[in-house]
C-alpha cells in the first residue's frame, strides 16, 4: 500500500556560534577574492598589560613635556619626571639635546632683569606728561639708578644666598690685598661707607644696630633678620633713598655744590688737591661703589649683571680718569713709578698720555703726567707719548681692582714705561 504525497519536512536550522567562538564567515558567492590574499579568522591577540599601558602613557606625558624642559620652563616635579624619563629612553633624551641646544641658539643666557636703558627710557616718559615735583639733578641720576638696580639683585636673594662667600680685591701701593666676606657683609660694609656722605650733607642716617656696626662687625655681618634677610639691606635702601631725596633738594648744576674734603675721609677718593670736593663727584663715587659691590654680589650667586646705562656709565668712566693725574703723581712722591720724573715749567703739564676709552661711556682724556692740576693744551695733546687704549667696562674693573693692569691692556702704543705708569695708577684708585 502506497503513502500518499504530503508537504517535505522543513530543514534543521543550523545552531548559531557560542559567543567567543570563531567562525568562518560563508564566503559572498559573488565577491571576488582579492589575488594573494588568503581569507584567515580573525584570531583575537592577547590584552596589553597594565604596566605596558602605564609605560606608554608616562612617554606621551614627557614627550608633551620636553619643550617646557628645555625653556627651563618646568616645575620642580615636572623636570624631575622628565630627567628621569630621559635616563631610560634614548630617543627622547636625543630629542630633548636638540630642543635644549635650539632654545640656547634662540635665547642665549642673560640677565632677567630690564635694560638699564629702559628706566631712564620710561622715567624721561614719564616726567614729559607731569613734571617731578622734585627732580633728582643729572649728576645724581646714576646713584639714583645704580642704588635702584642693587636693590632689585638683594630683594630676590634667598636667605642661603646672604652668606655667599665674596671676595674683594684691591691695589695698593705696590702689591694686591684681598678681603673675604659675604653677600651680607658687603651690603653692611656699603652701609657704613654711604654714610660719610649722608652725614656730610646732613643726614643723620639709620642709628647702627647695637653690635652690628662696629669696624670689623659691620663687614662681617650675616643674614639674622626675622625674614631670613641681612640686617643691613633695610637700612641701606632707605639711606639711598634719603641720598636721593637730599639732592633733589639742593639741586645745581654739576660741579656748583661743594663739600669740605675733610668731611669725606679717603682724601685720594676725588679728583684734585683743594679743600673741597664737588658734590656731584661724591654722588658718582657712590654711584660707582653701587655697580661695583653689585657686580661681585652677582659674580658671587652667578646671575649675570647689565653694566649701567650708557650715558651714566660715561659720567663714571670720566671720574675715574680725572682722578688718574692725583694717583700718577701720589705714585711717583712715593718712589713708585717706572717712568723717570722730568721737571717741567709751572703750569706746563709736560709730557701727556692719551688715553681712549671705547664704548658706550668712552671718550678721550688727555692725562698729564709731570703736573697733575695743570692743563693740557691742543699741542700738546697732538704731541702725547704714549696712547691708551680700552674698553669702557675694562677701564672700570681696572679701577675698581677687580682685574690687573696685565688683563687689561689691549690697545697701547707710546712709551711702554709711561704706558705702565698708567695702568697702575688706574688700578690704585681702587679701595676697599
Amino acid at each position: 500500500m502506497s503513502t500518499p504525497p504530503g508537504p517535505e519536512p522543513e530543514p534543521e536550522p543550523e545552531p548559531e556560534p557560542e559567543p567567543g567562538a570563531g567562525s568562518r564567515p560563508e564566503p559572498d558567492p559573488g565577491a571576488r577574492p582579492e589575488r594573494g590574499k588568503e581569507t584567515r579568522p580573525a584570531v583575537p591577540g592577547p590584552r596589553p598589560s597594565a604596566a605596558r599601558e602605564a609605560a606608554a602613557g608616562e612617554h606621551r606625558e614627557v614627550v608633551a613635556l620636553l619643550g617646557a624642559w628645555a625653556l627651563d620652563a618646568c616645575a620642580p616635579e615636572e623636570t624631575e619626571r622628565v630627567e628621569a624619563h630621559l635616563g631610560d629612553c634614548g630617543r627622547c633624551a636625543e630629542e630633548a639635546l636638540g630642543l635644549r641646544d635650539a632654545a640656547t641658539l634662540l635665547e642665549p643666557r642673560r640677565s632677567l632683569d630690564l635694560d638699564p636703558g629702559l628706566r631712564h627710557e620710561v622715567l624721561d616718559a614719564c616726567l614729559a606728561r607731569r613734571p617731578a615735583a622734585r627732580p633728582v639733578p643729572s649728576w645724581a641720576e646714576p646713584f639714583d639708578a645704580e642704588a635702584a638696580r642693587l636693590d632689585a639683585l638683594l630683594h630676590d636673594m634667598a636667605e642661603e644666598e646672604w652668606r655667599t662667600p665674596v671676595s674683594l680685591h684691591w691695589f695698593t701701593g705696590d702689591r694686591w690685598a684681598d678681603r673675604h666676606t659675604t653677600v651680607a657683609g658687603v651690603v653692611a660694609g656699603m652701609l657704613g661707607t654711604d654714610r660719610v656722605l649722608a652725614r656730610a650733607v646732613g643726614l643723620a642716617g639709620p642709628e647702627p644696630t647695637a653690635g652690628r656696626e662696629s669696624a670689623a662687625g659691620a663687614e662681617e655681618t650675616v643674614a639674622g633678620g626675622a625674614d631670613g634677610r641681612c640686617p643691613a639691606w633695610l637700612p641701606w635702601r632707605e639711606q639711598t633713598r634719603a641720598l636721593v631725596r637730599t639732592a633733589a633738594d639742593l639741586g645745581g648744576r654739576t660741579g656748583e655744590r661743594t663739600l669740605p674734603r675733610a668731611v669725606l675721609g679717603d682724601p685720594g677718593r676725588f679728583p684734585g688737591d683743594g679743600p673741597r670736593v664737588a658734590l656731584s663727584d661724591a654722588y658718582l663715587d657712590r654711584a660707582f661703589a653701587c655697580w661695583v659691590h653689585a657686580c661681585d654680589i652677582a659674580d658671587a650667586v652667578e646671575y649675570p649683571y647689565e653694566p649701567p646705562h650708557g650715558p651714566h656709565l660715561r659720567l663714571l668712566v670720566d671720574l675715574q680718569a680725572r682722578r688718574l693725574p692725583g694717583s700718577i703723581a701720589g705714585r711717583r712722591r712715593a718712589g713708585l713709578a717706572v717712568s723717570p720724573p722730568r721737571l717741567t715749567a709751572a703750569g706746563s703739564p709736560g709730557r701727556t698720555l692719551h688715553l681712549e676709552v671705547e664704548g658706550a661711556g668712552g671718550g678721550h682724556w688727555y692725562i698729564p703726567l709731570d703736573s697733575p692740576v695743570a692743563g693740557v693744551s691742543r699741542r700738546q695733546a697732538r704731541e702725547a707719548v704714549a696712547h691708551v687704549a680700552l674698553d669702557d667696562v675694562v677701564f672700570c674693573r681696572l679701577a675698581a681692582g677687580r682685574i690687573t693692569p696685565e688683563e687689561a691692556a689691549s690697545g697701547v702704543e707710546g712709551d711702554p714705561a709711561v704706558i705702565e705708569d698708567l695702568l697702575l695708577a688706574a688700578a690704585a684708585l681702587s679701595r676697599p
